[in-house]
């Protein structure tokens, strides 16, 4: 989903949010207040059912704002991936047609990515057409991408094609990150969000992130 709300001021964060409360029936996660600025890349952590997810989907509207604000800057675009992208079967475009629908149809497209080109999408795994998906979003124009779990489905190769998508495809543009893998988030953030037990946040440095996963690891 591409939403065009195009050019941003770079001094400026492209979004704002202030004491965010969101959810669906009722509040699932807030207060949050955070900033997401040109070319960096956001991470959003923690347990499962903390609301990593709901903030991505109440910045596109996908989910109630019960209280706060969010605040985009003048004209920015937001590509979303989200955690379980569904294949349309109804719709047998080829792998290019989905890009090219996305705005990123360019012919520099990784090497990884070529074999699907003239694939039809309901024909593809389900790592595939993640993959593919997470090229359409971060191959385009938007200035931010939010990327839900994009490493479901993903083999070892998969993973580090994404990483190099991620880090290569960089300013203006800039990206929010969920991910439950820590060692992901903290090989491709700059900053990070953690969702805690009470719904609040803290925000750690890469390094204090480098320094948790590689623990974590032994």
């Amino acid at each position: 989903m591409i939403e065009h709300n195009a050019s941003s001021n770079q001094d400026e964060p492209l979004l704002s949010v202030r004491e965010l409360v969101a959810g669906y029936k009722g509040p699932v996660v807030g207060p949050l207040t955070f900033s997401v600025l040109p070319g960096e890349v956001l991470g959003v952590g923690g347990r499962n059912g903390s609301g990593k997810s709901t903030v991505l989907r109440a910045i596109t509207g996908a989910a109630r704002t019960f209280s706060g604000s969010i605040q985009r800057c003048a004209g920015l675009t937001v590509t979303h991936h989200q955690q379980r992208p569904e294949l349309p079967p109804e719709l047998p475009l080829l792998g290019r047609e989905l890009l090219r629908v996305m705005h990123a149809d360019r012919t520099d497209a990784p090497e990884i990515i070529q074999p699907l080109l003239d694939r039809p999408i309901n024909q593809m795994s389900g790592g595939q057409f993640q993959l593919l998906q997470a090229w359409a979003c971060l191959g385009g124009d938007a200035e931010l991408v939010l990327l839900d779990e994009p490493t479901n489905n993903l083999d070892g190769r998969a993973i580090d094609a994404l990483t190099a998508f991620i880090q290569t495809e960089r300013p203006p543009r800039a990206v929010m990150l969920v991910s439950h893998e820590r060692e992901f988030l903290a090989e491709n953030c700059t900053r990070m969000i953690e969702l805690g037990d009470e719904n609040g946040s803290a925000e750690v440095h890469q390094d204090e992130m480098r320094r948790v996963s590689g623990g974590a690891g032994g």
